[in-house]
């Protein structure tokens, strides 16, 4: 028994290190509901803060560097504002940049929907800037917006556009953009090879339906497209999408809501995916990444989510066994709303808030 018990001791010893293996560091100071970053070289990244301003970082030392003018106006309000900035996967030959962002429309009764920008930039300024994709879901109040982009391998755009919140059940619907994935050329006209560009029922920028409140989204080296939505209760999920599918919502689920009412008896139905994985009660899952760097060689290839509810980040193994889960970052205690890998394999982490942080995971 005694040699029992100190073989235990040696791996509960082992297993605190090896969870300890990391280093955590403020980069910089405070910044102001930070919610997205692109690198735009080894050393400076783009930041998006949800009041509406696009700063130059510095990386090395997290010094804003430059405040970027001409950025669209924005909502700024709830859940709304400026919310996701990537660059072109060509950034270093066309200066081209994308931007999604809640706003006021006109056209529909001046109420407030998801726009995407895209804008070259050029010594600090944007220059050309053109709204490509103007979501056909209006709403008052600006949640909900998913707002999440990636460029896919074929070079096409591919837009969340979250389920705003009071209007679930238009997800199940295709002459909106309510709970849908929507994928455009990057001059926003429609692939040919959408779905259902040759349905007259439906819009012919949706990819897939039947989503909610889309907060992750990434495609790996093989072409896939990972997708998590954010969840009420419970019910966060983890997808793969694929074009044309119907992913549930609200039909379907593993949820509950807020009241702790019952959302839908149903968990399946045919015709409808299921997730690969999902949480119950929820995480709040956010950021998404797919590590592959060398800082954490022992990462690579697992997923990250950070999460807001849970106030840490998951890493979830893509065989999703049943012990694929490892939580990560809880000692920071708080809301974490966006995970990246830098170029130099160290980690990312977005904390939530008008007086936000941005951490370094390094070794």
């Amino acid at each position: 028994m005694k040699l029992r018990a100190f073989i235990l001791l040696l791996i509960s010893i082992q297993s605190a290190v090896l969870a300890a293996d990391y280093n955590i560091s403020q980069l910089g100071k405070r910044f102001d509901d930070p919610w997205s970053l692109a690198f735009i070289s080894e050393d400076k990244f783009l930041l998006a803060e949800l009041t509406g301003e696009l700063k130059v970082v510095n990386y090395t030392t997290g010094e804003v560097e430059a405040l970027i003018s001409n950025v669209p106006e924005v909502v700024y309000a709830s859940q709304g504002g400026l919310a996701d900035v990537i660059i072109d996967d060509a950034f270093a030959f066309t200066q081209q940049i994308y931007m999604s962002y809640s706003a006021r429309d006109a056209d529909q009764n001046n109420q407030i929907t998801l726009f995407v920008a895209r804008a070259k930039l050029v010594e600090n300024a944007l220059q050309d800037v053109e709204v490509i994709f103007k979501a056909q879901a209006p709403r008052r109040i600006p949640m909900h917006l998913g707002a999440k982009m990636v460029i896919l391998t074929d070079g096409t755009l591919l837009i969340a556009s979250g389920d705003g919140y009071d209007y679930r059940e238009a997800a199940q619907y295709l002459d909106n953009h309510f709970g849908k994935m929507i994928r455009i050329n990057k001059d926003g006209s429609v692939p040919e090879d959408n779905p259902f560009v040759d349905d007259e029922n439906a819009l012919p920028e949706i990819f897939s339906y039947g989503h909610r409140n889309m907060q992750g989204l990434l495609v790996d080296e093989n072409g896939t497209i990972w997708e998590h939505e954010h969840g009420p209760k419970g019910g966060d999920e983890i997808n793969i999408l694929e074009p044309g599918l119907n992913y549930g919502w609200p039909a379907i689920c593993y949820c509950v809501d807020y009241s702790g009412a019952q959302i839908t008896p149903f968990t399946e139905k045919e015709g409808m995916e299921q997730p690969l994985k999902y949480w119950r009660p929820s995480i709040a899952p956010s950021g998404f990444m797919l590590y592959a760097g060398k800082e954490f060689p022992e990462w690579q290839g697992d997923l990250f989510l950070s999460a807001l509810a849970s106030r840490d980040v998951r890493r979830v193994s893509t065989d999703f066994s049943e012990n694929s889960e490892e939580v990560l970052f809880s000692e920071l205690k708080a809301r974490v709303r966006n995970i990246y890998e830098a170029p130099d394999g160290k980690i990312l982490l977005l904390l939530d808030g008008p007086d936000g942080r941005i951490m370094k995971i390094s070794k």
